[in-house]
């Protein structure tokens, strides 16, 4: 007979959790290193082609450096599909506001990324118990 699976931590249980809040440190840490590698290319390759489209590049950049690091931690595809669909869906938001003026490129780009990183730990927080470890 298998043990029973340990109950899913609450939101709050998630968010004060030292393992939750160090994996998202290095996500975070693996973000940066996608945008110093793969950014300054993606930018020379894509120059002036628009603020959606160097928004949309800049989080690729930090998909790419996150998704490499979840594979290396081994975490499921579907889960870092997700991650990935929250990142795209962190900025893409914002385009209706930059469309209709209100929001202009710089701020496109600033909010971007503070959405992404709010966006990444929403996903983190629906796959909580990936990401959690119980006290001992």
């Amino acid at each position: 007979m298998s043990a029973p699976a340990p109950a899913r931590p609450t939101r709050r249980a998630a968010l004060t959790n030292r393992a939750f809040a160090v994996h998202y440190l290095q996500m975070l840490a693996a973000m940066g290193m996608g945008m110093v590698v793969l950014g300054p290319l993606s930018m020379h390759l894509v120059h002036h082609a628009g603020a959606e489209v160097e928004v949309l590049l800049m989080a690729t950049t930090m998909v790419a450096g996150m998704a490499a690091w979840m594979v290396h931690r081994r975490h499921t595809w579907p889960g870092i599909v997700e991650m990935s669909a929250a990142m795209y869906a962190s900025v893409a938001v914002l385009f209706p506001l930059h469309w209709l003026g209100a929001v202009d490129s710089t701020g496109l780009m600033i909010l971007g990324h503070i959405l992404m990183l709010l966006g990444m730990a929403v996903a983190m927080l629906h796959r909580r118990e990936n990401y959690y470890v119980a006290a001992r």
